[in-house]
């Protein structure tokens, strides 16, 4: 993590609720996309956050594609975040909108369209909102789909701190996923947490379809790890390991 990532992530530790759930610079999707941040609740939805250490004088010029960065003696051109934030946010929809146990039913007013709000965002961890203002950034980066240092810090009331994420859905509606859809969400953002029944070892492979990319069909029932299993999982990285223990 850089210094900005690890601030905010204790931020989010510190002013969000045990229903949060967060992860940070996973891949999701078939694209493999690694935004910063994805915090996901069961009552607000789910947003991609870009994270930026860049501070005010390193940036040159900045239009809504580009930022051009001034890197020691360099100058560096790099994408606006917002569009990085975007992208991701928007690879998540398309994949949870094609389950249709996420979608609105038939007659609903929005009938298949995703029962959560999703949303994106950039995170400035070095650039106060005065700042932003000064340097004219909320040409290139809604105002409302930032937070900035200065609302970040420890000291940050959590309330506040949980309204300008809340700010950066484009729209807000009620929503109360259960269980099974939540599990739902994690099986189809991440499918190395699946548990997928099959005739290899422990059942953990299925020799139809080892080496080969084939097409998944979304299964009425599924089964994921839970929080726990994913947390420790994703700690063991992806090297080889030697497991120690008892017999059984």
């Amino acid at each position: 993590m850089t210094s900005g990532e690890k601030r905010f992530s204790e931020r989010l530790e510190q002013k969000l609720e045990e229903d949060y759930l967060l992860w940070y610079d996973v891949p999701i999707g078939p694209r493999q996309r690694r935004p910063d941040f994805i915090v996901f609740h069961p009552r607000r939805g789910l947003l991609a956050l870009e994270v930026k250490d860049w501070k005010p004088d390193t940036i040159q010029q900045a239009d809504p594609t580009l930022f051009t960065l001034l890197t020691g003696r360099a100058s560096v051109k790099e994408h606006n975040p917002l569009m990085q934030a975007r992208d991701c946010a928007s690879e998540v929809y398309k994949l949870l909108q094609r389950d249709p146990a996420l979608r609105h039913p038939p007659g609903h007013p929005y009938e298949g369209k995703l029962i959560m709000p999703w949303g994106y965002g950039v995170v400035l961890a070095n650039i106060s909102r005065k700042q932003f203002d000064a340097g004219g950034l909320d040409a290139v980066i809604p105002a409302h789909l930032v937070i900035c240092q200065d609302e970040m810090y420890e000291s940050v009331d959590a309330e506040g701190f949980q309204e300008r994420l809340w700010a950066m859905y484009p729209q807000i509606f009620p929503t109360a996923l259960t269980l099974p859809q939540i599990d739902r969400v994690r099986w189809h953002l991440f499918p190395e947490i699946r548990v997928e029944p099959g005739s290899g070892q422990f059942g953990l492979f299925d020799a139809s379809t080892a080496g080969a990319v084939a097409k998944v069909e979304i299964p009425d029932l599924i089964k994921v790890m839970d929080a726990q299993q994913e947390q420790l999982a994703r700690s063991l990285g992806d090297e080889h390991r030697i497991i120690h223990g008892v017999a059984g």
